[in-house]
């Protein structure tokens, strides 16, 4: 469990204020001078030695990502570099970043301006959902608060580097939270994913190098440099280290958000934060652990399984955003994937042709299974069309698609059997 002096985001629940001034009381823009005089190599091997993944989902390293950027030696260096925050967290279950910009705002900035000095870039866009209109807002209040005092802009933070900030607010679209689909859409394109390679550190945001990073993510930067990176290192276990922001919702006693260490149990992040499931943990069914789009697991794994990236792989799901969906014994399991299955379908772009047109294939036999309309035979149908769709498409979303199809299978596919022989029955009756 983690320490409370360990923790990062001191007002995740907004109990104090967000502005600039409660900011610096809570530490944020402390010593930032000095970071940002380290320069470029300094910053970047301070965060690969921190061992800081990406909190958006993927989970891959940070540091790693911003050292693909071209340095100045490099003959493209005539190119500006661009960062971009991807603050678009449209994943079912997911809502950390959400409280992050409306309470913590200023560790982003903050976060932002040493990100970009790493990188060598001028300039950072913050592409934030349409829906956030209010967290918007508090990131704006919070960008002026931060130009006015001198941390941001020209000279920021007298440090002789210069960084302008703009946010751009999407429009609603799931696939905008892809990073090549974001930058598609800054561009004024319709939101589609772009082929890799070329991948963004070389030819990003207006054909130029771009490293496209999660709020959470770079919020944690300017304490991870604080307190040193072997002090976040030394947070969770092995290769799946530092703090994390758990979102947990659905049959809990006391949905919350929460940051916890990475490699917390699964059953201790849901009694100890959450209040446990409701009607007790015997009562529990399923849980989704990282957002909609990895498989769900029964509640035997669920007994053991620990939240991190690895455990969770090795349990045949994953980590993802940490959106934790919790569903007792009262859920109809069928419907609630049925669900998800629609929610994928509306969302596929349709530039690629397995998810396009098997999306709305599953959709439809999973609405059949909701009543047992279908056929035996159709569950392994079923999980040949999500296997076409998974590793076939150009971005994730395909495969978003196909696994809590492939988790319902996997789990509970005796319930899917019953279904259809209760409904053959009643036909006969």
């Amino acid at each position: 469990m983690l320490k409370e002096q360990d923790k990062i985001f001191t007002n995740l629940y907004g109990r104090e204020s967000a502005d600039l001034f409660a900011a610096k009381k809570r530490g944020d823009w402390s010593e930032t001078k000095k970071f940002l005089d380290q320069g470029s190599e300094f910053l970047i091997q301070q965060i690969k030695d921190s061992g800081l993944r990406g909190r958006g989902g993927a989970g891959f390293p940070t540091g790693t990502k911003w050292s693909f950027v071209p340095k100045k030696s490099d003959p493209r260096e005539g190119k500006p570099h661009y960062l971009v925050i991807n603050a678009d967290e449209s994943e079912p279950g997911t809502c950390k970043d959400r409280d992050i910009l409306r309470n913590e705002p200023h560790k982003l900035l903050e976060g932002c301006l040493i990100a970009a000095r790493a990188i060598n870039s001028n300039s950072c866009y913050i592409y934030i959902r349409g829906e956030y209109y209010n967290e918007a807002v508090a990131l704006q209040r919070a960008i002026d608060e931060a130009y006015d005092a001198n941390l941001i802009g020209k000279n920021a933070c007298g440090s002789g580097w210069d960084l302008d900030i703009f946010i751009h607010r999407g429009a609603g679209a799931y696939i905008c939270g892809e990073e090549t689909a974001l930058l598609e859409s800054l561009e004024g394109n319709k939101g589609q994913p772009r082929l890799k390679p070329p991948f963004p550190a070389l030819i990003g945001l207006y054909g130029c190098p771009t490293v496209i990073n999660n709020v959470e993510s770079i919020a944690v930067v300017p304490e991870i440099l604080r307190r040193g990176a072997a002090w976040f290192a030394g947070i969770g276990r092995e290769k799946n280290v530092g703090t994390k922001i758990f979102c947990i919702s659905g049959h809990v006693n006391k949905p919350c958000n929460v940051e916890e260490e990475m490699g917390i149990s699964l059953r201790e992040l849901i009694e100890k934060h959450a209040g446990g499931v409701r009607g007790g943990w015997d009562n529990l069914l399923a849980v989704i652990p990282g957002g909609s789009s990895v498989p769900m697991l029964n509640k035997e794994v669920c007994d053991t399984v620990l939240m991190d990236f690895d455990s969770l792989k090795a349990a045949g799901s994953g980590l993802g955003t940490a959106g934790v969906i919790v569903m007792d014994k009262s859920t109809d399991i069928v419907a609630a994937i049925a669900r998800l299955s629609h929610f994928y379908k509306h969302e596929s772009c349709g530039q690629c042709t397995p998810c396009r047109e098997g999306t709305g294939w599953m959709m439809r036999i999973m609405d059949r299974m909701i009543d047992g309309k279908a056929e035996i035979k159709e569950i392994d149908q079923l999980y040949d069309i999500s296997k076409q769709i998974e590793g076939h498409t150009i971005c994730a979303l395909g495969d978003a698609a196909a696994w809590p199809v492939q988790g319902l299978i996997k789990n509970f596919r005796p319930e899917m059997e019953k279904r259809i022989l209760d409904h053959k029955a009643r036909i006969r009756v």
